[in-house]
């Protein structure tokens, strides 16, 4: 088959489409992507590597994510989509557009970033199938449980919280989403989410099973397919002399950053990781956001590091203190790292509470209420706990890094031919 991939977002956005494209690719299918980057980092470095077609549309996003990260940084979840939205997605909204109706044109099936209702509504102009990724299961309904922060009142309240969930989401986004869809000349519709956002022939979920317990519940076009990891020849990385010298002369060092998120606070992240590592007495490794730390330098037992791929460096730690973002979170258990999270919005507690009840991190820390003292609480925590290290290694002996992607096509394929 020929298939057209699209994606929209950050590293976290992108990565996991590349993983797909190779895996499709290898099996058989001739595939482009088209990428959307609000960081405007490119990717053709590791495509051409996996020898997968690649487009950037636009070519540069005029995106600034600091300048953005700090003005969001206390927004509820809500408020901190439609800011996002309104800077780095509403602008290009016609140029992706145009993408995605070239990539129909050119390709006999779609499969897009959950939220690309450009891709979906192209797909449908032309009759294509059109297949939709979540990084999230949080906000697919389920018949036994509620929706997140919800309270469980039982199958028939829950039922209703997830219609009050739809239409709080209906009255936020409908308007703002539907601008597009209307123009082109498309019937009206019931809810978002499940109308305008996600597949109506198959939504793979992302994520795996050890961290979903409750994929039984959900209807059947939501396909839980596993975590789709970037095999290990798409990225050349190699720990520095300084870097390894500072793992070989000790123990396992704990490992913190924030991501992206961690630009909206750059020197308090940098100063809670010091002081938390400080007050615990370990050895650490810091993703750096602040040049009075630059990369590649150490400061008694904490080496500060640039940006890299994950998994080759958690596999050398002893935890992971993260914000909780999805890639993050099965980055530290696929390399049998407990996590300490701290996270900053809904969907980041969200997986912090997952992590917490497969027994791979104490209780989360959200980062409104984060302390040096609080974080060193969580981490010693962690490092005192054999339960929780060997909880980390059996997770990592049930995930299999590559068969998320390997279940992805089985599903693809199954639903087309």
């Amino acid at each position: 088959m020929n298939i057209g991939i699209q994606t929209w977002g950050s590293n976290g956005d992108i990565r996991p489409f590349i993983a797909l494209a190779d895996g499709l690719k290898n099996a058989g299918h001739n595939v482009t992507l088209v990428v959307s980057s609000i960081d405007n980092r490119n990717y053709q470095e590791t495509c051409d590597t996996l020898t997968i077609r690649y487009r950037q549309i636009p070519a540069h996003i005029d995106f600034d994510m600091q300048d953005f990260a700090q003005r969001s940084f206390r927004m509820n979840t809500l408020q901190w989509l439609i800011a996002l939205l309104e800077a780095s997605f509403f602008p290009y909204e016609q140029e992706i557009y145009q993408a995605a109706q070239q990539l129909v044109a050119d390709h006999d099936v779609v499969i897009g970033h959950h939220f690309l209702y450009p891709l979906k509504l192209a797909a449908k102009k032309h009759n294509k199938p059109h297949i939709s990724v979540t990084f999230c299961h949080a906000a697919i309904p389920t018949n036994g449980h509620p929706p997140f922060r919800f309270p469980n009142l039982g199958s028939t309240v829950n039922r209703w919280q997830w219609k009050l969930l739809d239409s709080l989401f209906d009255w936020v986004l409908k308007k703002r989403l539907s601008r597009l869809w209307f123009a082109e000349g498309m019937p009206p519709f019931n809810h978002v989410f499940d109308s305008l956002l996600s597949s109506d022939l198959l939504n793979l979920i992302a994520v795996d099973s050890f961290l979903c317990p409750l994929q039984n519940e959900w209807q059947a076009v939501n396909q839980l397919c596993g975590f789709l990891n970037l095999p290990e020849r798409a990225e050349h990385w190699q720990a520095s002399p300084a870097l390894q010298a500072f793992l070989d002369a000790g123990e396992k060092p704990v490992y913190m950053t924030f991501g992206s998120v961690q630009q909206a606070v750059p020197e308090w992240s940098m100063e809670l990781f010091i002081n938390a590592a400080q007050l615990v007495g370990c050895r650490a490794i810091i993703q750096t956001s602040s040049s009075n730390y630059p990369a590649e330098t150490q400061q008694d037992d904490v080496f500060f590091i640039g940006r890299h791929p994950h998994q080759p460096l958690f596999q050398h730690c002893a935890a992971v203190v993260h914000h909780g973002g999805a890639g993050t979170s099965h980055a530290a258990t696929l390399s049998g790292c407990p996590s300490i999270v701290v996270p900053f919005m809904d969907e980041q507690l969200f997986w912090g509470y997952q992590l917490q009840r497969s027994g791979l991190a104490p209780a989360p820390l959200p980062a409104k209420h984060a302390t040096a003292k609080k974080l060193a609480e969580r981490i010693k925590i962690v490092l005192y706990s054999t339960d929780m290290a060997k909880c980390a290694q059996l997770a990592k002996q049930a995930i299999s890094p590559t068969q998320g992607v390997l279940n992805a096509v089985a599903l693809i394929e199954a639903n087309l031919l």
